[in-house]
C-alpha cells in the first residue's frame, strides 16, 4: 500500500520512551511506524531528521468567543493559534453568546466551527435552567458538558446544588464528562461587594475575593455528589494547593475525576501581580508560589491528569484598566502552552514523556478519544507536532495568531517549539507558517468519541425516578 506521507529520520516520543522512528501515513491515519526499510513507498517524504514527533497536544479548554465576541476571538483566528502551537484538538466552551445551552445553540456553535483548522469539541452547558435540555445536547453531538459552580466571563448564573445534582444523575446515566469551573459562587459574590465597597480596587484583591477555599469547598462538594452518582467529572483550571487534597481523595474512592491547570498557575505567582497589574487577572486567580509548587508535584505525579490553557483572549484594551474588577479575566494560551511547557521539559522540571502524557494521552483517555488520538500508532489519527526542543524564541503579543494581543509571558524566552502540526495526515503549519487553504479542515470528534460504558449509581433515588413514582 503506499503511502501519502512518510516523515523520515525524526524521534517518536510517547508517554514511556523515544525511539528513532519513521512515520507512513495513509488517508489521515497512521499506517505504520519502524525503520526506514521497513516504510512503504509514498507520494511525499519529508525529512525531520534531529526533530521529535509528539502526538498532537489535546487543550481540554479553550474559549473562542464565536458566537458573540469575535471582536476578541473567532473560530478561525483561534484554531490559527492552536495549529501554531502544535495542538491538534480543541474542545471549546459554551459561554459564548448564546451560550450553548440548547440545541439550538449547539447547531449554531457547529456551524461556526465550519472554520476551524483543527479538530474539535464542543461544551454543552450545564446550568439551572437548562437541566431538561442535557439529554438532547448529547444526543446532538455535545461531547461534554460544563458547570459553571462560580462566575466568569459571561456571568453566566452558578446552579444550585441541587439543579447539580439533577443535572450529575443525567450525566452519570448518559455516560459524558462534566466540566467544572470549581469556585464556590456565594463565597466570591459576598467577598467582592465587601472589597468594592470598600475601594480596594488593587490586583491583589482579585486573590482576595477569591481565596483558595472557594476551590477546596468546590471541589469537595462537585467529588461527592459525582460519588454518589456515578458522573464523570473534570476539574478545570486547578490554581491552589488546597484542592489537590479533596481531588485526590476522590480519587482514592474511585470517583471518576480528573484534573487539569494551566502554564500560568505552574509558572506565574503573587509575586507577579506588582509587574503584570490587570493583565494577570484570570478565574481562578493566579496564588502563591507555595502553590505553583504543590501544582508541579501533582502533575508530575498525576494527581493532576493534564495540562490545558482555559484560552481566554480579550482586547488589550479589555485587559488594561485601573480597577481590577473591571479588567476582563483570561488571556490567550493555545499557542503558547507547548513552547512553555518545552521550555520546563528543557529546565529539567519534567521530561519530554511525561509532558506527552500530560498534554495528549490523559486528556484524549479521559474524554473518550483514545485510542484514536493521543498516541502516534497504527490506526490512530496522524495528529503530530514535529518538534525542535532546541529552537529558541521569545513570547510576544503582536506576533501570536489570536486577536487577544495580550499574554503575561510577554517576554519570555522558550525553549523549542513546533514546527509542523499535522492534522488527520494533513499540514496545518509547516515551518513555523500557517499552510494556506487548511481552514476548515477541522473535524467534530463526535464520530470517534468513545466514553466507557455509564456507571450511575443511587438510581433508586434519583430526581427522575422519585417523579416517577406514583401516589
Amino acid at each position: 500500500m503506499k503511502a501519502d506521507l512518510i516523515l523520515t529520520g525524526g524521534i517518536l516520543v510517547d508517554d514511556r520512551s523515544r525511539q528513532h522512528a519513521d512515520v507512513a501515513i495513509k488517508d489521515g491515519m497512521i499506517l505504520s511506524v519502524g525503520a526506514p526499510e521497513a516504510m512503504p513507498d509514498a507520494v511525499e517524504t519529508v525529512d525531520v531528521t534531529g526533530l521529535h514527533l509528539l502526538p498532537g497536544a489535546i487543550d481540554m479548554h479553550v474559549h473562542f468567543r464565536e458566537p458573540g465576541y469575535t471582536h476578541k476571538e473567532d473560530w478561525q483566528t483561534g484554531t490559527d493559534a492552536a495549529a501554531m502551537g502544535g495542538v491538534t484538538t480543541v474542545f471549546e466552551m459554551p459561554n459564548t453568546h448564546p451560550p450553548t445551552r440548547s440545541v439550538v445553540e449547539l447547531r449554531q456553535k457547529q456551524e461556526c466551527a465550519r472554520k476551524a483548522r483543527v479538530d474539535f469539541g464542543l461544551y454543552g452547558l450545564m446550568a439551572e435552567d437548562n437541566i431538561d435540555e442535557l439529554e438532547a445536547l448529547a444526543e446532538a453531538g455535545a461531547n461534554a458538558f460544563k458547570c459553571f459552580m462560580g462566575n466568569t466571563f459571561g456571568n453566566l448564573p452558578s446552579p444550585s446544588t441541587g439543579a447539580m445534582l439533577e443535572g450529575f444523575e443525567i450525566a452519570a446515566k448518559l455516560g459524558l464528562r462534566v466540566s467544572l469551573h470549581a469556585e464556590t459562587a456565594s463565597i466570591m459574590a459576598w467577598r467582592q461587594a465587601k472589597l468594592q465597597a470598600a475601594e480596594i480596587n488593587r490586583p491583589l484583591a482579585h486573590i482576595g475575593a477569591r481565596p483558595e477555599i472557594v476551590a477546596i469547598e468546590a471541589v469537595g462538594r462537585a467529588a461527592a455528589l459525582a460519588e454518589w452518582t456515578g458522573a464523570r467529572i473534570h476539574v478545570l483550571h486547578i490554581s491552589s494547593a488546597g484542592e489537590l487534597r479533596p481531588l485526590a481523595e476522590a480519587k482514592a474512592r474511585g470517583v471518576d475525576i480528573t484534573g487539569e491547570t494551566c502554564p500560568c498557575y505552574l509558572m506565574l505567582d503573587s509575586s507577579d501581580y506588582d509587574r503584570l497589574g490587570s493583565v494577570i487577572r484570570v478565574n481562578p486567580p493566579v496564588r502563591e508560589a507555595k502553590d505553583s509548587s504543590a501544582i508541579w508535584d501533582a502533575l508530575k505525579s498525576g494527581v493532576v491528569d493534564m495540562i490545558a490553557t482555559d484560552h481566554a483572549p480579550h482586547t488589550p484594551q479589555e485587559k488594561r484598566r485601573e480597577s481590577i474588577w473591571d479588567a476582563d479575566c483570561g488571556f490567550p494560551g493555545v499557542e503558547t502552552q507547548m513552547p512553555l511547557m518545552l521550555t520546563a521539559v528543557a529546565k529539567g522540571q519534567i521530561t519530554l514523556e511525561e509532558y506527552v502524557r500530560m498534554s495528549s494521552v490523559r486528556p484524549a483517555q479521559a474524554f473518550g478519544l483514545w485510542p484514536m488520538k493521543g498516541r502516534i500508532a497504527p490506526g490512530a489519527h496522524a495528529d503530530i507536532a514535529v518538534v525542535d526542543l532546541i529552537r529558541r524564541e521569545v513570547i510576544a503579543a503582536e506576533r501570536l495568531h489570536s486577536r487577544g494581543k495580550i499574554t503575561p509571558f510577554e517576554g519570555v524566552e522558550t525553549t523549542g517549539a513546533p514546527i509542523h502540526t499535522l492534522v488527520r495526515g494533513r499540514f496545518v503549519q509547516k515551518d513555523r507558517t500557517l499552510v494556506p487553504d487548511m481552514a476548515g479542515h477541522g473535524r467534530q470528534v463526535t464520530d470517534i468519541q468513545k466514553m466507557p460504558a455509564p456507571a450511575p449509581r443511587n438510581t433508586d433515588q434519583s430526581l427522575a425516578a422519585v417523579l416517577g413514582q406514583k401516589g
